[in-house]
């Protein structure tokens, strides 16, 4: 039996979506509160030192909050752990049984609390009081409990629930995780964070593989076919089959990459019925598409697809160091 008392189902789908968009627009207007903070020096200031105390700590930082604020804690703590700022989430329920010892005094604890007065944080203001560990807190409420313990409180906008009842955490969870990833975003800034960077941390799933770089795919060394600029139409049919990617560069005496023969090109020569003894040169594509091997895999691909070309030479320099097939860029899971 529902526990839920007085249900009144809505009378058209057109009433559905207007409670969606009405729900959408405070989230909205909740958002640009927050950016308005920004504007004023106060709160700059304060957003600014709280930048500056993450970027000298020396240890983690620690983030914790209860209910909804802890959920959103969760996510802060991940998008800061994935963008170069070490931390950690702490349960506040479990943090009087024990898991206080992952608190040390390098680490700086950033508190989640919209109203400022869960009792559950009680002990962990109590320990970063007793061991001078620094503590942030972030709360929509200035006389709080958290908002006076803190060393450093950063004060949200007072907003309006998407809730028709103006109770469910909805708009002040929106403002909250927007001001999370704000700042792990200016903390990447800070640190000069890049695409390498984050692949460092993402080398799995779709994401990472969009990150993989031409030289982590390509072959090398003596998996690379090529043959000299005065090889013969046989010879680089030869190292064609060997390599097995369809194609081979020609290369000069200083391995610098001056063409390509591909099957295209070895079909159109057979057709015409040429002497195999022919040189190279005669049947090369000169000035050959090439990739660097710092290239995006992904951009290789597109750079693929526009060109109507199934395999890209890898030069460093115009000096040939590999070769990437699109099937191998498929196969990765490159998109």
């Amino acid at each position: 039996m529902s526990t839920v008392s007085n249900i009144v189902p809505f009378k058209s789908g057109g009433h559905i979506i207007e409670a969606a968009c009405r729900s959408l627009a405070v989230a909205a207007d909740g958002i640009n509160a927050l950016e308005a903070r920004f504007a004023e020096r106060d709160f700059a200031a304060t957003f600014l030192r709280l930048v500056g105390l993450v970027m000298n700590v020396r240890g983690r930082v620690i983030v914790t909050g209860i209910g909804k604020s802890g959920l959103v804690a969760r996510k802060m703590t991940a998008t800061l752990t994935s963008t170069g700022t070490p931390a950690l989430f702490l349960h506040p329920a479990d943090a009087g049984h024990g898991d206080l010892g992952m608190v040390t005094p390098a680490d700086l604890v950033l508190m989640l609390s919209h109203s400022g007065e869960s009792t559950e944080l009680g002990p962990i203001i109590q320990y970063c009081k007793r061991f001078a560990i620094p503590l942030v807190g972030m709360t929509a409420q200035s006389g709080s409990t958290v908002a006076q313990a803190a060393d450093l409180c950063i004060l949200m906008p007072p907003v309006r629930e998407a809730c028709p009842n103006s109770l469910a955490p909805t708009t002040s969870t929106t403002v909250q995780m927007a001001f999370g990833d704000a700042l792990a975003v200016s903390l990447m800034e800070m640190r000069g964070f890049s695409a390498d960077d984050f692949h460092k941390f993402h080398p799995k799933g779709s994401l990472g593989t969009q990150l993989v770089k031409v030289r982590e795919l390509m072959a090398s060394g003596n998996d690379v076919p090529k043959v000299r600029e005065d090889a013969t139409l046989l010879e680089a049919m030869i190292e064609m089959t060997r390599g097995r990617l369809g194609g081979t560069a020609i290369v000069d005496n200083r391995r610098r990459l001056i063409g390509a023969f591909t099957d295209g090109d070895l079909r159109r020569s057979l057709t015409t019925g040429q002497d195999l003894s022919e040189s190279i040169g005669r049947f090369m594509t000169v000035t050959p598409l090439s990739v660097g091997p710092d290239e995006l895999a992904s951009e290789a691909l597109r750079r693929m697809h526009d060109s109507s070309i199934m395999l890209f030479f890898v030069c460093d320099e115009e000096r040939l160091i590999g070769a990437v097939h699109m099937h191998d860029l498929l196969e990765a899971g490159v998109v």
